[in-house]
């Protein structure tokens, strides 16, 4: 079902987002005076179709994976006499160039709508309390201590973990130090200066928080959501449902140091305090011993989750919700940020800085699509924005079969006065096909190691 689900979402969100971007072509080219045979919905067979008076043929097709427009263009076939002056060859070079650049702007147009639409429902979130600091890390170093409450990363108002860490990640692939301002467990306002300069940001790890010697405070108690069949958990008599509250005497302070402590003790009779249907019991587990990356590690094999305590539920929950006017404010700045950031990004992995991991392909984004529209509308325009940025970006690289290639042909034209050669041309698009042929077989390569590992 999860699949299913996940399939759905994608298909819904790339048929919107291409969509959206076929139109920005469709409407700029209606305006410069060329004349638009079809607007199609979707690709293949005709499922509905229409044509206008004006002679435009509107199509819903059977494929809903995006959609086209097709243009009166000579170099594509015959033209008639009588509409050879809306051809788009015909057209000046700033109007063409008009036409092809509209598509990626009606991204990020969309993008700046989606997000919007996201702070005006509101986002849901975790307040940015540091949890454990790293010794020796450049958190540790800057004087960042756990249960700091992160109050603005460069001069920027943060409330949420979220928003945090995406001004963490912009600000240190920009500059070397950043200005954290915290609010201390003691309630004094400080400003503590992190030298990012020598981390490795886009390596494979993802962790960007980690690097930094940063992670969450998120306090909860570890609860068995399920025993595995034959393992440890389920011979020592732990079922689904247990609230783990002590091991050897000791409170458990989240469940990462439980599951640390765990692995860390592999073949040691444990002593576990458990409260099941409100009542205490002693549970004595013993973790298996099993070799992970050349390092022995205990396990219990059991699927654990976390739950947060009661008491600090308001603490840490927050919402992120704006007014129309301060939400499409706060959108415009969410897409700039996500543009800026994704060229960042795209500029790193080309001169060697970043780590191609960092490439995802349909799967991953699937996975996405699947899991934002389950947690919520909010989480899904999130998620649409972020894609609709990334689109617009990528059409806009000067790659040949891109919006971007035919952008950079176009400038060359109007700086030669004349355009390129055909075959010059054709060699372009055999090269930018072949570009993103090799891409989009990296990214697939992505997702399939990351979905089998």
């Amino acid at each position: 079902m999860s699949v299913l689900w996940s399939l759905l979402a994608f298909i819904v969100a790339i048929s919107i987002l291409v969509t959206v971007h076929e139109f920005g072509h469709f409407w700029v080219a209606r305006r410069m005076g060329v004349h638009v045979l079809r607007f199609s919905v979707g690709f293949g067979r005709p499922l509905w179709r229409r044509r206008a008076a004006s002679g435009t043929e509107y199509v819903v097709a059977a494929l809903p994976l995006g959609g086209y427009v097709k243009m009166l263009d000579e170099r594509e076939g015959e033209v008639p006499a009588e509409l050879a002056d809306r051809a788009f060859n015909r057209k000046p070079v700033l109007r063409r160039m008009a036409i092809v650049a509209a598509g990626p702007i009606a991204n990020f147009l969309l993008a700046v709508v989606l997000y919007a639409g996201m702070y005006m429902i509101g986002v849901q979130g975790i307040r940015p309390y540091i949890g454990s600091v790293t010794p020796g890390s450049v958190a540790a170093q800057a004087g960042l201590q756990k249960h700091d409450l992160i109050l603005q990363v460069d001069g920027r108002a943060v409330q949420s973990w979220e928003q945090a860490r995406m001004a963490l990640l912009e600000d240190a692939l920009a500059r070397n130090t950043l200005d954290v301002r915290v609010r201390t467990a003691d309630g004094a306002q400080l400003t503590r200066h992190l030298n990012v300069g020598g981390l490795q940001l886009l390596s494979e790890s993802p962790d960007v928080l980690g690097r930094m010697g940063l992670s969450i405070w998120r306090p909860s108690v570890p609860v068995i959501a399920k025993a595995m069949s034959g393992g440890a958990a389920e011979r020592a008599g732990l079922k689904a449902g247990d609230r783990i509250v002590a091991m050897n005497g000791e409170k458990i302070a989240s469940v990462e140091a439980w599951i640390h402590a765990i692995q860390a003790q592999p073949g040691k009779p444990l002593k576990l305090t458990v409260e099941r249907n409100g009542v205490s019991r002693e549970v004595t587990v013993t973790p298996a011993a099993r070799t992970v990356d050349g390092k022995v590690r205990g396990f219990i094999d059991a699927q654990i989750q976390g739950v947060v305590p009661a008491a600090f539920r308001d603490t840490l929950r927050t919402e992120v919700r704006y007014g129309p006017l301060e939400a499409f404010a706060q959108g415009a700045q969410r897409t700039w940020s996500m543009t800026v950031l994704t060229v960042r990004v795209l500029a790193r992995l080309v001169v060697g800085q970043a780590s191609v991991r960092n490439l995802s392909g349909p799967v991953t984004i699937a996975e996405y699509a699947g899991i934002s529209a389950a947690i919520g509308l909010s989480a899904f325009l999130g998620f649409l924005g972020i894609v609709s940025v990334s689109l617009g970006v990528l059409n806009l690289l000067p790659v040949p079969v891109l919006d971007g290639g035919h952008l950079l042909y176009q400038f060359i034209e109007l700086v030669r006065g004349r355009p390129l050669s055909e075959s010059a041309q054709i060699l372009g698009q055999k090269i930018g096909l072949t570009l993103l042929g090799a891409l989009m077989a990296l990214a697939l390569y992505n997702d399939l190691y990351r979905l089998f590992n």
